[in-house]
């Protein structure tokens, strides 16, 4: 038989704990979000479908990226126990420098329309975590604005070339002239992806007033008040643009880049330069005995060519390839701090994040961009204490291996 009795009140004093309210709309939301995935679901309450596609979605059937997501998956992890791993060193070289992480903020285009605080939020997160920042060609605050916004912060230039070759040398030289520390060339667009839920949506840059929209407006208030009463939306780099992201890649990227502009940049530029986009051991290897001081493993997040390798697949070919040649890096589909390690553990030095912090930005502003990263440091952290290793240096290959 089970004896029931009534509680005492001081049986029940322990038990009771009142938390105070969080009178912060933004904090509440943010104290819910434990996971990436939480940020993604907050992100696509609060943002116009258009909006949230565009940094959700990828090309075509949007294979890629779920084949980059399933490669993290498949990841199987063998830890080792009794190790001490009371304290765990998650800092890096990173282009030469330390970075607290293994992982840099990825440059994203017309990131205002995210969320209003823009690319400005994104480095100030990266200043305080002590890791790099790139800002895009494509983005909606110019070099200098950025620069002055965080004074500290490691920031690299991502570059398209465009078919004006003369605003192209003029965009690295304004780059150097404010100080930042190394320059990226993005190699995979040479002409626009076929970004369907961009194309079904009707999205144009900046988001055009139509019934569709207006009405998504409802749903979303907040956004376009941001949208409105702050400065017009447009990329920082030239003149406004008004049309959908294809056309204007289509128009101003120059198809016929090659070879030779690694050449041409790596004699204009004096810091580390970065190739971003390459695909295959071959044209990683070639840049590099062209001067490029890292090469980055990336299919544009699946959202130009679909069904494009799958990066942490190809990852061993590179660095075979490759040796202690360059710094490999390596992006598309990560969206936690075990894909980091897993991606550090099979042979890159170290990673870009662009949707997990695009996430975090739309669910609230600099500070759900701060949450973004806390998360993946803390996640970092975590699966390194969980293997038994203390430091990046430690992680091989038979910590993490892939299950196809």
């Amino acid at each position: 038989m089970v004896r029931r009795q009534i509680p005492r009140w001081s049986e029940l004093r322990p038990l009771l704990r009142v938390e105070p309210p969080k009178l912060n709309p933004t904090e509440r939301r943010l104290s819910n979000a434990h996971t990436i995935a939480d940020l993604r679901a907050i992100a696509r309450r609060r943002t116009p479908r258009a909006v949230f596609d565009y940094t959700d979605g990828a090309a075509e059937s949007e294979t890629s990226l779920r084949r980059a997501r399933r490669a993290f998956h498949d990841v199987e992890f063998h830890p080792s126990v009794l190790r001490d791993v009371s304290t765990v060193d998650t800092s890096t070289t990173v282009l030469g420098e330390r970075s607290a992480l293994p992982f840099s903020l990825a440059p994203t285009g017309f990131t205002r329309m995210m969320n209003h605080e823009g690319e400005p939020a994104v480095a100030r997160v990266a200043e305080r975590a002590g890791i790099p920042y790139a800002l895009s060609t494509m983005g909606t605050t110019s070099v200098e604005d950025l620069a002055a916004a965080a004074p500290r912060a490691r920031k690299w230039f991502q570059l398209y070339v465009w078919r004006d070759r003369a605003a192209s040398r003029d965009l690295v030289q304004r780059a150097q002239a404010a100080g930042y520390e190394a320059l990226m060339l993005t190699v995979d667009t040479a002409v626009a992806g076929a970004r369907l839920r961009d194309v079904r949506n009707g999205l144009t840059i900046p988001p055009s007033l139509t019934v569709k929209t207006i009405a998504d407006g409802a749903l979303h208030p907040a956004w376009w008040i941001n949208l409105l009463t702050t400065e017009p939306l447009s990329v920082a780099s030239f003149h406004r643009w008004e049309g959908t992201v294809a056309e204007l890649i289509n128009e101003m990227f120059d198809p016929s880049l090659s070879f030779a502009d690694v050449e041409w940049l790596r004699e204009l530029w004096d810091g580390p330069l970065v190739i971003k986009g390459l695909q295959n051991a071959a044209d990683a290897a070639k840049v590099v005995e062209l001067g490029a001081d890292a090469v980055v493993l990336s299919n544009h997040g699946g959202r130009q060519l679909d069904r494009a390798p799958t990066m942490l697949e190809l990852l061993p070919r590179v660095r075979e390839a490759v040796g202690d040649r360059a710094e490999i890096l390596l992006d598309t589909g990560i969206l936690s701090g075990a894909d980091v390690v897993s991606a550090v553990a099979r042979g890159a030095d170290s990673c870009l994040v662009g949707r997990a912090y695009l996430y975090g930005l739309m669910a609230g502003g600099e500070r759900g961009a701060q949450r973004a990263v806390d998360i993946l440091r803390t996640e970092v952290e975590r699966t390194m204490r969980l293997l038994g290793v203390t430091s990046l240096a430690e992680l091989t290959e038979s910590h993490a291996t892939l299950h196809t």
